[in-house]
């Protein structure tokens, strides 16, 4: 059954308590995301929160004894922060602003405060505000005129580095004074690049990050305060850098790198220059990585056959142990399988990766390929519960990282921008038709879905190549940049129009790949899911299509979660939107014609 695969759970976004030697995680075992804890005494999840929403963000103090947790409402995004006691029991809500977002940056060494930043002033202006967590008094310490997160606290408490995102996906860090209250850009930021998992040394002159300054990739750099120059300390061709951590001695840095979707654990010495991999650690992708003591680490580990759980990795002995069972499922266990990592080349030669998941061989089978969002994100090796019930019921599930994916360099992602777009919609297209010359693939049930931008490029794909495709799933996605750009939140639409383009300048360009002005084209079923809260895709994008499709008479079916913004959070409805997936998957393209007919 379905449910069997939508009911499975994981721990993720875990963190090691400051002082208390024990771990905490967020899980949606309760019905939405609250923060757990694991009693490794009693080897079982203890919950910690219980608030009527779901939690999004959370942070320990220094001290371990308390924690402050971000929740918002509905899915609405809108972060309100909540200072919590050892028990889990809310003592203050530290804002009280709910048509406002709240990003937070942390405690302060002294454990005393937090930093966090806000669009208070103005929808598109987010501004730092420093905080005591006892009291809840709190004092703007910085205004900036676009969107700004802090990100770390400098070691003596006097000062601040926070990100400044410029591009759709280049950044610049900024260090500011708590004194004079005056920031200024990091020398190093001095060209634009992504500077990203940023940790500082304790004598608080500079540190290490990973970036692609002067690069196509993420290489682990070091870097001072005082100069623009970046030591390049460990590249690796082709991939991407990504989570980086400095042991507690600072003698070692544990990393990840991100090999075509799938991590890979390093560790690089300070002192001799080497690096040696993990050894042992099951495939998938790791996250969450933190130092236990000098010779142990742990993380999460999720794969598409183990759904994410808590693992704890030691050096000395090169032996991997998994500490939580929370993605543990008997009921399915036996039917997961690993997928292939397969590549096809597209209209112009490019060749593009995409995992493949089937059992057996079988011959004329239906395909369902899913589309990820972003645009600047990645399909990587994780549990997807609809990938796998739909191959366990005979189909091939084939998840594409097109022209416009993070995960293989600058120059890769910057292939789909602006008039480039459909580019990557082309690359659909390509897919379908390699796919289709396939022995095991039934050509006329070829299927397709996607989420946010994949939405758009569900929607897109079935308006510019409409002979393709015998069904499609829109998840919250875009039918028409102009009205995206026009009604998404002021401060997310200049950093998107450096993705997709401007309405000053490619409004004509807009109304030319709009699947909205083609939905006539369509000729594929269509489901459409959306959520009434999505302050980033607004609900009025379905609304706007479906509108415009049944009034043709043509098949389609809209349904919005009263509940749910952007990401379909709650359990019950994830549990309804891809029960109706799959049922719609399976009366669509199982009873399609084959090609010999």
């Amino acid at each position: 059954m379905i449910l069997d695969y939508l009911q499975v759970q994981s721990a993720y976004q875990m963190k090691v308590v400051p002082t208390q030697k024990e771990w905490t995680f967020l899980s949606k075992i309760s019905g939405n995301a609250q923060l757990w804890r694991w009693d490794e005494c009693q080897s079982r999840p203890e919950q910690v929160t219980f608030l009527p929403d779901r939690i999004v963000d959370y942070a320990h103090s220094p001290c371990g004894t308390k924690t402050v947790v971000g929740s918002d409402c509905r899915g609405d995004e809108r972060q309100q922060l909540y200072l919590l006691t050892e028990q889990g029991t809310v003592v203050n809500t530290l804002t009280d602003s709910p048509t406002h977002f709240h990003y937070l940056g942390g405690w302060s060494p002294c454990g005393e405060k937090i930093v966090w930043s806000s669009n208070r002033r103005h929808p598109r202006c987010f501004d730092l505000f420093v905080q005591q967590v006892e009291t809840g008094e709190y004092e703007e310490v910085f205004q900036y005129e676009g969107r700004c997160v802090p990100v770390a606290w400098l070691p003596d408490g006097n000062g601040l580095i926070f990100s400044v995102q410029e591009t759709n996906i280049d950044n610049a860090l900024y260090l500011l004074d708590l004194q004079t209250r005056s920031a200024s850009r990091l020398s190093i930021c001095n060209r634009h690049a992504r500077y990203l998992s940023l940790t500082l040394t304790k004598d608080g002159k500079g540190g290490y990050l990973v970036t692609d300054r002067d690069e196509d990739t993420m290489s682990l750099c070091r870097f001072t305060f005082d100069s623009p120059e970046l030591e390049r300390l460990v590249q690796v061709p082709s991939w991407d850098i990504e989570d980086v951590v400095l042991s507690h001695d600072e003698r070692q840095i544990a990393f990840t790198t991100n090999e075509g979707g799938i991590s890979t654990l390093t560790f690089f010495s300070l002192e001799d220059h080497s690096l040696v991999k993990a050894a042992n650690v099951p495939f998938g992708v790791i996250q969450s990585v933190a130092w236990l003591s000098e010779e142990k680490l742990t993380f999460t580990l999720k794969s598409p056959t183990m759904p994410g759980d808590i693992w704890k990795y030691s050096i000395p002995t090169q032996t991997c142990e998994q500490i939580t069972y929370i993605g543990k499922s008997e009921a399915i266990e036996d039917s997961l399988i690993s997928p292939e990592l397969k590549s096809f080349r597209s209209f112009d030669g490019l060749e593009v990766p995409y995992f493949y998941y089937a059992k057996g061989q079988a011959p004329n089978r239906p395909v369902v390929v899913y589309v990820h969002g972003g645009p600047e994100s990645q399909i990587r090796a994780e549990y997807h519960p609809v990938f796998q019930y739909l191959a366990n019921q005979g189909f091939i599930v084939v998840a594409p990282n097109v022209r416009g994916s993070m995960g293989y360099g600058r120059t890769y992602v910057q292939l789909d921008d602006k008039r480039k777009r459909m580019d990557s919609v082309a690359d659909l297209a390509w897919l379908a038709k390699s796919l289709s010359d396939q022995e095991e693939v039934n050509p006329n049930a070829i299927g397709i879905m996607g989420r946010s931008y994949g939405g758009f490029m569900v929607l897109a794909a079935l308006t510019h190549f409409p002979d393709l495709w015998a069904a499609g799933v829109d998840i919250v996605g875009i039918s028409h940049f102009r009205t995206f750009l026009e009604n998404t939140g002021e401060w997310r639409r200049s950093l998107r129009e450096a993705e997709y383009g401007s309405l000053a300048e490619d409004s004509d360009f807009f109304e030319e790949i709009a699947p909205l002005n083609h939905s006539n084209k369509i000729k594929a079923p269509l489901l459409v899911f959306h959520g009434r809260n999505d302050t980033r895709v607004p609900v009025s994008e379905a609304e706007q299509l479906v509108s415009d499709m049944k009034a043709r008479g043509q098949e389609v079916d809209l349904h919005i979660f009263e509940d749910e913004g952007h990401m379909t959070e709650k359990l019950e409805n994830h549990i309804t939107m891809n029960h109706k997936i799959t049922e719609f998957f399976l009366h669509q393209l199982t009873n399609s014609k084959s090609d010999e007919e």
